[in-house]
């Protein structure tokens, strides 16, 4: 279906019309537009126009407004102050605009973006044999929403979870299971749990650690078995595997209580660049990008330096022919850029990493493999804090384990659910099903409505709150949209746009118009709090709705219809808003 046109579009192309009519030099010009307290929208663009025309702003507005064609989508226009536009839609411009909306079940009027190209997007990278925290939480979730994002707007998405499954660590704990084969065996064959993989896995290293650390035969096998692994040595790279393999499972069972789809072939760890290293160093160092210092291939910067003053080198390849960090991320831009094809590659990174990204993209661009055409970018996030403002940890001082927390969420929004489930009528298994959704949806919201860059406190009692600024309140106000709709009996959503809307109908109409824009700002700025903003503030126009306008006791049938039709629009718009940030929305709550 073709997208719907917006009514702040519809009333721009008006006023550009009116411009050009009466300044033939202005045609073109944008009449700057936006929502307004006076009136439904104000045109600012006038002041600078007159200007520039050497005119009286006031006097040229007053023209420009005798140019407008009122009657069909503008209802008023006045001049307001030095040469302000005040511009008052009609009742039946705003009905019709969602009746259009309406009709487009699956995208609600929301167009494609212009000109979509295939991004990649690298998130929620956890490490191999490692437990995730909640450190990981913030990159998964702003991750996957950019992506549903994306993806909703017409573009080409790669996932990508660059996880840590190569380095020296895993010297010690393939030795280590070479000398206790059956360390990761599993109890039942037909398969294993997230929670006993990586409990097997923690024991494991703690084992291997603590061996490491006090037998120094033990501590020169592991190192051994490091120069085997990468030499590709095929008995080390079977053991290197079942580690893998082993964390795969934990992280696939952490993915699925985050209620986020993550497939096998979008995980391509540190590893998947081995092949590439020896080559990407080759390039640099003939290009001239990269030098050798002391043994080492680095790339200097002028402009990048540490906390000490001094210039920081990027450090490719080290003195004894190991490499870091920067030589796996470095391929990889060579391989998004040239077998994916990408001309967006974004990192949903923490923002302490921002010195080490700034450095590969800089060295990526002197190499040519990122330009105008093909960009890098890192979204940076901040950090998760605890209610005390410091970074969040548990009693013991250590890292918050993301499982635990989730479960904690999942526990108190089951009983948020169940203190509700008389009056609703719930099922035991609704209760538990909707505690899961409200609990994942309430830690995932308390992240997505927050500029990422920001760091934000991490506070179950107020996430869980049926009042603020939650997820839950938005999942109620669809919910009762719902149990509206059930008792509607024989009437049916239908639009009436002969009829005169109230002002909250209106509030409400102009905002659900909104919609499209926002979606499409959310996505090319990648920022899906710009959303969450507009679906809160959809949930506060909608109770006041509820204040001021009957519904099911409207005084006339086709009151009633209209509004079960805006209840309707702003249902679907919840849905699919919450759903654009990974988060669902029960039928009852």
């Amino acid at each position: 279906m073709a997208s719907v046109t917006s009514l702040s579009h519809s009333v721009e192309q008006r006023l550009a019309s009116a411009l050009s009519a009466t300044l033939p030099e202005a045609a073109g010009a944008d009449p700057l537009l936006r929502r307004s307290d006076r009136a439904d929208f104000q045109a600012n663009g006038i002041l600078a126009l007159a200007k520039k025309a050497k005119a009286n702003p006031r006097e040229l507005a007053t023209r420009v407004v005798a140019q407008v064609v009122t009657g069909d989508v503008i209802g008023e226009i006045e001049v307001s102050g030095p040469g302000f536009l005040n511009v008052t839609v009609t009742d039946k411009a705003i009905t019709e605009n969602l009746a259009a909306r309406y009709a487009d079940t699956a995208r609600l009027g929301v167009p494609h973006a212009a000109h979509p190209g295939t991004t990649v997007v690298d998130y929620a990278q956890p490490n191999v044999a490692k437990e995730m925290h909640v450190g990981h939480l913030r990159s998964a979730v702003i991750g996957d929403a950019v992506v549903q994002l994306l993806e909703f707007t017409g573009e080409s998405v790669v996932r990508r979870h660059h996880i840590g499954d190569w380095g020296t660590q895993f010297g010690m704990l393939i030795q280590y299971l070479d000398e206790h084969p059956h360390e990761l065996d599993h109890k039942d064959a037909d398969g294993v749990s997230g929670e006993e993989a990586m409990s097997n896995l923690d024991r494991l290293y703690k084992a291997a650690r603590k061996l490491f650390d006090a037998d120094e035969e033990f501590k020169t096998r592991a190192r051994r078995r490091v120069v085997d692994l990468q030499a590709g040595d095929p008995q080390t790279l079977a053991i290197w595997q079942k580690f893998v393999d082993e964390s795969k499972i934990y992280f696939f069972s952490v993915f699925d209580k985050l209620d986020m789809e993550i497939s096998d072939p979008d995980i391509v760890g540190e590893s998947g660049y081995n092949d590439m290293l020896h080559e990407t160093c080759r390039l640099l160092e003939e290009s001239g990008v990269a030098v050798r210092s002391d043994g080492a291939l680095c790339v200097f910067f002028d402009d990048i330096k540490g906390p000490d003053g001094n210039p920081v080198p990027l450090i490719v390849q080290k003195s004894d022919g190991g490499f870091g960090y920067a030589a796996t991320d470095l391929s990889a831009i060579r391989d998004r850029v040239f077998n994916l094809k990408a001309d967006t590659l974004l990192y949903v990174v923490d923002a302490r990493q921002s010195l080490h990204f700034k450095m590969v993209f800089e060295t990526a661009r002197r190499a040519g493999w990122l330009n105008d055409d093909v960009t890098a970018r890192q979204l940076a996030f901040g950090t998760v804090l605890g209610k005390d403002g410091k970074p969040f940890k548990t009693r013991e001082g250590e890292t918050v384990k993301l499982v635990d927390l989730l479960d904690e969420a999942v526990e108190r929004a089951t009983a948020v659910v169940a203190e509700k489930r008389e009056k609703v009528g719930l099922t035991d298994e609704e209760v538990v099903e909707n505690g899961r959704f409200v609990g994942v949806g309430a830690v995932k919201y308390a992240d997505l409505s927050t500029s990422a860059v920001r760091d934000y406190k991490f506070d179950l009692d107020q996430m869980v709150s049926l009042n603020g600024d939650t997820s839950v309140y938005l999942q109620y106000a669809y919910a009762r949209i719902q149990s509206i709709l059930r008792k509607s009996e024989d009437a049916r959503p239908v639009a009436h746009p002969e009829l005169a809307l109230a002002p909250a109908e209106r509030a409400l109409g102009l905002h659900l118009d909104q919609f499209a824009e926002t979606v499409l700002e959310a996505a090319a700025a990648y920022e899906p709090h710009k959303l969450a903003a507009y679906l809160y503030q959809l949930a506060s126009l909608l109770t006041t709705f509820y204040d001021q306008c009957p519904v099911l006791k409207a005084e006339t049938p086709e009151l009633k219809e209209n509004r079960l039709f805006l209840i309707d629009l702003t249902a679907r718009t919840l849905h699919r808003g919450m759903a654009l940030l990974g988060i669902r929305t029960p039928e009852k709550l």
